[in-house]
């Protein structure tokens, strides 16, 4: 979950590098270091805080050497600490390396290390790493680098320079996500694209095991053998603006106001002609479908309350045994699952560990494995038998928001093309999803529209120390969500629940300190939201309600209300879920929070 960059090249490493560092600092922040290499040796340069903070010490330095790796740090071995802060040096320095992941074994290699004599700084699995590269080199890197990673139990990713060896970086990835870019004259690694796509659009992905040496005149793939292998090579359709505000104060903000054309992308190709179609992109035939009888979606976080929102869409149009799980809970439990299931793993980043985990599971057990990501080459991609792609474009603020949009997309046309080819949802009905599709990216424009009202609510409601979020059918994955955005980046705490669940033991919770948020359009369950509306309104919380355009009724019996368009019952998260992230971001910048990296988070969680 830290952000790695390596720069090997004619340019000033140490710029590249906190280019490259700002990019990825969603995936960590409580510290950062760079290690430069030039012809006076080699410098290391560290700092708590964020890569501003590291940047402020860099004016002091001169560091003007053309090789370098860089570092943003979420802290997993070691609190947070500058000796505990990335590059970790041997006592050496001949070996500094940078890392994300974790290394299991490293209390038995520091173990013996120490009882060899080598004395460490900090507290971190990272340099035991380092050092025990140091004793392991002889001169010939790769045989060095085959025996550390055969050495080496858990998953971790590093970018390594060794002092012996010019105009080199050095990587190993097993587990942890590693990305290369070449240009000419110069090579980059980094933990994920938005780091490399100011220099190119062309990166390579590494497998499981492999080694790779970047250097100024090519890139070298090994396999964890040492043996020279092809890598393979991936067009990133992402432009350098997708990782820029664009004159939005917040990435968060500026990626919710995305969603109309994440939406659109999400459906270009894959409706036509009032038909959900996605043949050109997956092997799901129609006798394929046929014979399947259960259908998993497996996630975590946003992604999982995503498929949620798809499973009750799912069960209303087929007939499959359905089941939704996290994935860090799937992987462990034990039920049917065989070539008759087809689990459906759901990942915005595509290297979420439990994730992964779970994919494994899955197929050990004979079951046909899809994956919805935003990542094109990423390790699920690889490990799967279907991929589709979510089409968000690099999504930059922490708490997942137009990534979210896009998952309910691409989740919703998979259920209604399963739908087709099983035969329960009848061409009529298809074309009603179609049409309802079509004018929904105009709708979430108009919702979004609404922003300046949910300001005024923040204000309102911003000192409040608990929330409740409540939801009836369609709508309870959406009141998820909402507690989970607001809990996030406001650190206000926040539970949903089923509405209907408040009378088992919610209630007791309600007073006049905690605002009730209830989403409640005019749907076949409205009456029945707005009896728990009332039971609220008794113990004499404030409810925000969230409703349909015309239904003036619930403002007789709410403190507030917030419309969205009408829409077809079943996606009518697709806009009741953008109020409640308008609501978070307005409530977080009301109590100054920071919002495009809240505290003790990171986007991408890639260990267990």
């Amino acid at each position: 979950m830290c952000g790695i960059v390596g720069y090997v090249g004619f340019r000033v490493a140490v710029d590249v590098l906190l280019d490259g560092m700002k990019r990825l600092e969603y995936r960590g922040y409580d510290s950062a270091g760079v290690a430069v290499s030039d012809e006076e040796g080699l410098k290391v340069v560290k700092e708590v805080g964020k890569v501003a903070d590291l940047e402020k010490v860099l004016l002091n330095e001169n560091m003007t050497g053309t090789r370098g790796i860089g570092h943003t740090r979420w802290a997993t071995h070691g609190g947070v600490s500058v000796v505990n802060a990335h590059p970790h040096c041997d006592q050496c320095r001949k070996v500094v390396l940078v890392h994300n992941g974790i290394i299991e074994n490293f209390q038995k290699i520091k173990g013996e290390l120490s009882d060899e004599g080598v004395t460490f700084l900090s507290q971190t699995d990272t340099e035991v790493a380092a050092q025990l590269l140091s004793r392991m080199f002889e001169g010939d890197p790769i045989e060095a680098l085959v025996r550390l990673n055969r050495r080496l139990d858990g998953s971790f990713a590093l970018a390594i320079i060794m002092n012996d060896v010019p105009d080199k970086i050095y990587c190993i990835r097993r587990g942890s996500p590693l990305v290369l870019g070449s240009g000419k004259g110069e090579a980059f690694c980094a933990s994920d694209v938005p780091a490399l796509l100011p220099y190119t659009q062309d990166v390579c992905y590494l497998d499981d095991g492999d080694i790779a040496e970047l250097g100024t005149e090519e890139i070298r793939v090994f396999d964890g053998n040492g043996i020279r292998k092809t890598p393979r090579r991936t067009h990133i359709d992402w432009d350098i603006t997708m990782v820029d505000k664009c004159g939005y104060p917040h990435f968060m903000l500026k990626e919710m106001n995305e969603q109309s054309l994440v939406l659109r992308n999400g459906l270009e190709g894959r409706m036509q002609e009032g038909v959900f179609d996605l043949s050109r992109e997956i092997g799901l035939s129609r006798s394929d479908v046929l014979s399947l009888n259960r259908v998993h979606f497996v996630a975590c976080g946003s992604s999982y309350y995503a498929a949620l929102a798809a499973e009750r869409l799912l069960e209303k149009v087929t007939d499959f045994d359905i089941r939704v799980d996290v994935s860090s809970e799937y992987r462990y439990r034990s039920f049917p699952m065989d070539e008759r299931t087809l689990a459906v793993f759901v990942s915005q980043s595509g290297e979420t560990a439990d994730t992964l985990a779970a994919v494994r599971k899955a197929r050990s057990q004979g079951a046909r494995t899809l994956a919805i990501t935003n990542v094109p080459g990423s390790t699920i991609t690889r490990e799967v038998r279907d991929v589709l792609l979510l089409k968000a474009g690099p999504e930059i603020g922490v708490a997942a928001t137009k990534t979210f949009m896009a998952q309910m997309t691409t989740l919703s046309v998979l259920s209604l093309y399963l739908a087709r080819h099983k035969g329960t949802c009848s061409a009529k009905g298809q074309e009603e999803y179609a049409d309802a599709f079509k004018i929904l990216p105009y709708k979430v424009e108009s919702v979004l529209q609404t922003y300046p009202r949910i300001q005024a609510l923040a204000q309102k409601y911003s000192s409040a120390r608990d929330f409740l979020f409540l939801g009836r059918g369609a709508s309870f994955p959406i009141a998820l969500e909402g507690a989970l955005k607001l809990k996030e980046i406001s650190y206000i705490h926040a539970e949903a629940y089923a509405a209907g669940e408040m009378k088992h033991g919610p209630i007791a919770l309600l007073d006049p300190s905690v605002p009730v948020f209830v989403v409640a359009p005019r749907d076949s369950l409205y009456e029945k939201t707005v009896s728990n509306i009332l039971e609220a309104k008794a113990r004499r919380s404030p409810v925000i309600a969230l409703t349909t355009e015309g239904n003036a009724e619930i403002a007789s019996i709410v403190d507030d209300v917030l419309e969205i368009p009408q829409t077809m019952e079943l996606l009518s998260g697709f806009l009741s879920v953008i109020p409640l992230q308008l609501f978070a971001y307005a409530v977080a910048r009301e109590r100054g929070c920071d919002i495009d990296q809240p505290r003790n988070l990171a986007k991408s969680v890639t260990v267990e």
